[in-house]
């Protein structure tokens, strides 16, 4: 057998060998065998995958032997390639780590960007994204070193990279940014199709922040650059353009021109076909306006049935999600509630099992109005999915910044150690030509060197051990500090949801039978118990983990909406434009944060209220939080104050804010806290490195 496979292998060289042009032929001997043996490799479908990585390890070490830079390099460069096209991961990493050590130093910036570009995009196929957006732009950092022409529209790719894995994890404005660069670039190069692609990015982006009208007019751009390809480039481009346009209508409840575009696009009877998938999303987004505007509801459910249909012979079930969310709407219409509550469930769990955060959301928030005796704990699990859904986001947008800084700092590192090695050199070279004369002084100042070394090691060593101790009072007092923000995330965030799981059990006390009474009486019991306990807590601890809001308006309004989805509470929130909120002080925005959060809940558990107004405003040199709402109010000279109020006013005094409660029973409360304005230098915060490759 393997006499058999080396026969094989022999005769595929021979036939390569036979199809090299003159200009391969010119090339060097060992070239030559690298060639061959890659083609092996890359070709011989008869190989084991054992055979043919002994072809690429043969290559390797041929290559590695070869004495000019950029030639060994461009070969380890090809090999790295024929492992990832083989799958072998393993072993494309560690070749492609090779190549980027050899082509750091010896400073070929094209190679170089091409390794990076290639590791890019071996994360992203494995949507590894973090890691796919350091590579891009670690490779877009080396492409700027090159000169304009040369690599002018790998930049603009890069950037275009960069901003899609940004729009995944919502960094609306890093992702628009580096959309901006690409585009400079792609419209120099009049390269219509990236230009296409990036506006159809934005209309994503501005849909994403909810600027429909913005999102629109970046589609309908996008479309016009679609006019200089030609047909056969463009046709399966237009259909996700015009389906883009008809989506962002029916998003904007423009229904009438939804089913305009919608019914235009579906006229192209290659549609269905060609692109099937888009088929399906363009007639159920067809069949919602249809709906939505009061059309005809027999053609509904004809065009919803046929979107499932579709999708089944697809076998796309993770696709399901969206037709099984509106024909659960239409049914519910038509007053079908038990089949409409069963299709928004099966929905609902698609949705779940594809991470698809947005339709779960949407899912859970139709749940809630058609099974309304479960009303309750889907609104718990929307509150819990959204506050995952906004966590993971700020975390990965801190990432994206955290990479970014980290590159540069590589970048300059190097440049750094590069410039030392040069002098180190030439030093080495001076010391050759002056000859021994000077080693006697040489050695000297070494030697002199080395016990200044000692004694500021010394100095040094006596500072820390002053230091020490005086950082051990502070420990305690840190530690204090700590138990006490434990003591308010403790009611903040676990009291109120045990208090919500006690009211659910109570409601289910209202059956007869003894026996079900008794048990659910008991597990109140229990809750209380656990309830009590969690209080003793809260009462002795002191501390909630910290954490640094970036996008702070962004964050406040996102868990007022949810709080307004949920409970039914009527909220507005009105903030001033000219305050540079993401740059205030990261005590102020999570302590503003947190009182917002617990007078919304005070609302919603206690106050009994319709509607909360929320403002956020500068006055002079401070800013001043207003909550004002219309429940039943309070006496604030009577009864004991709870630990949610007094929660309130111990972050009011962590920031040295004033705070106000004015409440009167039967007329509502309102809470005013006048907060000392300071704002910090984004670039001076520390950032810590987080990225392992």
């Amino acid at each position: 057998m393997k006499v058999f496979i080396f026969l094989l292998a022999t005769l595929f060289i021979f036939s390569c060998s036979k199809k090299r042009n003159k200009e391969e032929a010119s090339s060097s001997p060992e070239i030559d065998s690298i060639q061959e043996w890659l083609a092996v490799a890359k070709k011989a479908q008869e190989l084991s995958y054992e055979d043919r990585k002994f072809y690429l390890e043969k290559a390797e070490r041929s290559a590695g032997r070869l004495k000019n830079d950029t030639t060994r390099v461009n070969q380890l460069s090809n090999i790295s390639l024929v492992y990832k096209n083989l799958k072998d991961s393993l072993n494309f990493r560690k070749s492609s780590a090779n190549v980027i050590q050899q082509a750091r130093d010896a400073r070929l910036f094209m190679e170089l960007g091409n390794s990076h570009w290639d590791l890019a995009h071996f994360f992203e196929s494995y949507s590894v994204l973090d890691s796919a957006f350091y590579h891009y732009e670690k490779a877009l950092n080396n492409f700027e070193k090159l000169p304009r022409d040369e690599s002018l529209q790998s930049i603009g790719i890069m950037f275009y990279n960069m901003a899609r894995i940004q729009d995944s994890y919502k960094d609306y404005l890093g992702a628009e940014n580096s959309l901006y660069n690409a585009l400079k670039i792609f419209d120099e190069l009049e390269d219509y199709k990236r230009i296409h692609n990036c506006y159809n990015v934005l209309g994503v982006i501005s849909g994403g922040m909810k600027k429909f009208d913005e999102s629109l007019m970046y589609y309908k751009k996008a479309g016009e650059y679609l006019e200089n390809l030609e047909p056969s480039e463009s046709q399966n481009l237009v259909w996700i353009n015009q389906n883009n346009i008809a989506s962002t209508l029916m998003r904007m409840k423009e229904y009438s021109n939804a089913i305009d575009t919608y019914s235009k696009l579906l006229t192209d009877t290659k549609f269905r076909e060609q692109d099937p998938d888009l088929y399906t999303k363009a007639i159920s987004g067809l069949a919602y306006s249809i709906f939505k505007s009061g059309g005809d509801l027999e053609k509904v459910a004809s065009l919803l049935n046929e979107a499932l249909v579709v999708t089944n012979e697809q076998g796309k079930e993770q696709d399901l999600a969206r037709p099984k969310q509106y024909y659960a709407e239409l049914l519910a219409f038509e007053g079908d509630t038990i089949k409409a509550i069963q299709l928004a469930k099966e929905a609902h769990d698609i949705a779940k099992e594809t991470y698809n955060n947005d339709r779960s959301l949407e899912t859970l928030q139709l749940l809630g109005q058609l099974d309304t005796a479960n009303a309750k704990s889907y609104f718990e699990e929307y509150s819990k999915l959204n506050e995952a859904i906004q966590e993971e986001e700020r975390t990965k947008r801190d990432k994206f910044a955290r990479i970014r800084l980290e590159t540069d700092e590589v970048i300059e590192k190097n440049e750094i150690l590069t410039q030392e090695k040069q002098v180190w050199v030439g030093a080495a070279l001076a010391l050759i030509l002056f000859g021994a004369a000077f080693l006697i002084i040489v050695t000297l100042y070494i030697n002199n060197s080395r016990l200044k070394f000692r004694q500021k090691q010394q100095e040094s060593n006596q500072e820390i051990y002053n230091l020490m101790l005086s950082q051990q009072g502070k420990f305690e007092e840190g530690k204090q500090l700590e138990q006490k923000r434990i003591s308010e995330e403790l009611h903040d965030g676990i009291l109120g949801e045990m208090l919500g799981i006690r009211l659910i059990l109570s409601g289910l006390n209202e059956r007869e039978d003894e026996a079900s009474v008794t048990q659910r009486a008991g597990l109140i019991e229990k809750l209380r118990d656990v309830e009590e306990e969690i209080r003793t807590i809260s009462h002795e601890l002191n501390n909630a983990s910290y954490e640094k809001f970036h996008n702070f308006i962004v964050s406040l309004e996102d868990m007022i909406d949810g709080i307004q989805n949920s409970s039914g509470i009527s909220c507005s929130f009105t903030f001033d434009n000219k305050v540079n909120w993401d740059n205030l002080l990261g005590d102020i925005k999570i302590n503003a944060y947190r009182i917002v959060q617990e007078a919304l809940k005070n609302c919603v558990k206690h106050a009994k209220s319709k509607h909360v107004d929320i403002s956020f405003e500068s006055v002079g040199n401070k800013l001043k939080l207003t909550i004002m709402d219309d429940g039943v109010g309070f006496d604030l000279n009577k009864g004991k104050r709870g630990i949610g109020l007094r929660n309130i006013i111990s972050r009011a005094k962590k920031i040295h804010a004033a705070l106000d409660i004015d409440s009167k029973k039967g007329i509502g409360t309102t809470i005013t806290v006048t907060i000392p304005a300071i704002y910090i230098d984004s670039d001076a915060v520390e950032r810590k490195e987080v990225l392992n490759t």
